[in-house]
């Protein structure tokens, strides 16, 4: 594993329920700063519910609850007093089907930080400029800042709202199944974009694609039924796993 100084987020022996449904079963890992770790496992294992904990997005479903620790350097996420939309901007998310808003394309970045006071348009407009760069979209989209960001394709939706999240300068960002709604050039993309960003951020990401978890992750998570049952190295993961259920899942035996 990486050394113990490049672990961005731990994650201490969580349970997590919906109701009496105990949905997360004892989960231990560590999430390591500037690489890649995908979570894999069938429909209903839990790895969204996994990711969503990260930055408390489960807070806002109801009658869940949560035992156990998720540690951003080091602080318990999930500590009295913990400023969620704080923590929300350091660790941001990108969902599964692209979600801009019904607003011009550099509205869409703009809108996060008017909201975090950045009043200096200068300011504003270098930041949203950066940010569609550091997600390849400049080049197709800065002649048209202000057309409606509907108007776009759904591959660059999606990159938009991977620039909207990068607009807030977060630390970590979880990409809950980022391709699932796109074409095979637009998934590519967005495949080489993540791993160009984990040189600057730490990336978590949910994929029912084992191909891809294979091409962009150094590090795989393999859920079955709320269980972690298995986490290491990618290419060991993939080429000698140690239980037979990963196994199972990854030779297409099931799921």
């Amino acid at each position: 594993m990486d050394n113990v100084n490049a672990v961005r987020m731990r994650i201490n022996n969580i349970n997590f329920y919906y109701g009496l449904v105990r949905a997360l079963k004892g989960i231990s890992m560590d999430i390591f700063e500037n690489r890649v770790t995908s979570f894999i496992g069938p429909s209903g294992c839990g790895k969204s519910t996994f990711i969503r904990l990260l930055n408390r997005m489960n807070d806002l479903t109801p009658s869940t609850r949560l035992e156990g620790q998720v540690l951003l350097d080091g602080k318990d996420i999930n500590a009295r007093g913990t400023d969620v939309v704080g923590l929300r901007r350091r660790v941001g998310m990108v969902f599964q089907k692209p979600n801009p808003f019904p607003k011009t394309i550099y509205e869409n970045l703009a809108y996060g930080l008017e909201i975090q006071g950045i009043k200096d348009k200068t300011k504003i407009h270098a930041i949203v400029e950066d940010s569609l760069k550091k997600s390849a979209l400049w080049n197709e989209v800065k002649g048209r800042l202000n057309d409606n960001a509907l108007q776009l394709s759904g591959g660059q939706q999606q990159r938009l709202c991977i620039a909207r999240c990068l607009a807030v300068d977060p630390e970590v960002i979880l990409f809950d199944e980022p391709c699932a709604s796109l074409d095979p050039i637009s998934t590519a993309r967005i495949e080489e974009l993540i791993m160009e960003l984990k040189k600057e951020y730490t990336i978590v990401i949910v994929t029912h694609n084992m191909q891809q978890a294979a091409r962009v992750s150094d590090y795989t998570a393999f859920m079955y039924l709320g269980e972690l049952i298995e986490f290491g190295k990618t290419d060991k993961i993939f080429t000698v796993p140690h239980d037979k259920r990963t196994e199972d899942y990854i030779t297409g035996k099931f799921g």
